[in-house]
């Protein structure tokens, strides 16, 4: 009976597989934009982006990604300096830049989101700890900013993602003082498929992964 049951349980998870389509949307046919139209992102879809991409997993729960969406012209002047030469005019055009960032004091909202585990302070706050902190924040950020992306991608939008900047003047200009970290650049909206460039080589199977 208990082995009838789990088949029911596999069998339903199956169902859930998502289609071609999804799949194209979010991997097979997704690229990197490197182009944008002009039709803005309303602030409300990229609200619900955020919404959904929270709901991924990260460790212990702790959420550590945060993100400042550059949309004003006053905020992209403000993110110029920082950027790499070959990053500047395409992210002066695009509709929104995401500065996805870690929170290094993630851990102060554990009462709320992490309940069932007695909170300690001195527990992440002391030298010894203070690596293994940081460490969690910029994984897990990491983790949420890919989860960012693929709910972009879900809403119709087309993702830029960038490391051509620099990180401490981003940081010195939108973190002063010095909670969060930036992590990555990404431009969002609706990709001008002219300037896509061709799909470079990805590795093989056999390169990536193995089975033991």
């Amino acid at each position: 009976m208990a082995e009838a049951s789990s088949r029911d349980v596999v069998a339903h998870k199956q169902a859930r597989a998502v289609d071609g389509r999804a799949l194209e949307t979010l991997f097979l046919e997704a690229r990197t934009a490197q182009g944008f139209l002009l039709d803005p992102v309303p602030r409300e879809m990229l609200r619900r982006i955020v919404e959904v991409a929270t709901l991924g997993p990260t460790s212990s729960n702790s959420q550590p990604m945060r993100v400042v969406f550059v949309e004003s012209a006053e905020g992209k002047e403000r993110l110029r300096a920082a950027l790499s030469p070959g990053n500047v005019e395409k992210t002066m055009a695009a509709p929104v830049t995401a500065i996805v960032a870690a929170d290094l004091r993630w851990h102060e909202h554990n009462p709320r989101i992490w309940p069932h585990a007695p909170y300690d302070p001195a527990k992440f706050e002391s030298e010894e700890r203070r690596e293994l902190v940081r460490g969690q924040a910029l994984t897990n950020a990491t983790l949420g900013g890919a989860y960012l992306m693929l709910a972009a991608r879900g809403f119709g939008l087309d993702c830029g993602p960038m490391g051509g900047f620099d990180r401490a003047k981003v940081d010195a200009e939108f973190f002063p003082d010095g909670r969060f970290v930036s992590i990555f650049l990404c431009n969002l909206g609706y990709g001008d498929d002219a300037k896509v460039r061709p799909r470079n080589l990805r590795l093989a199977f056999s390169e990536v992964a193995r089975f033991v």
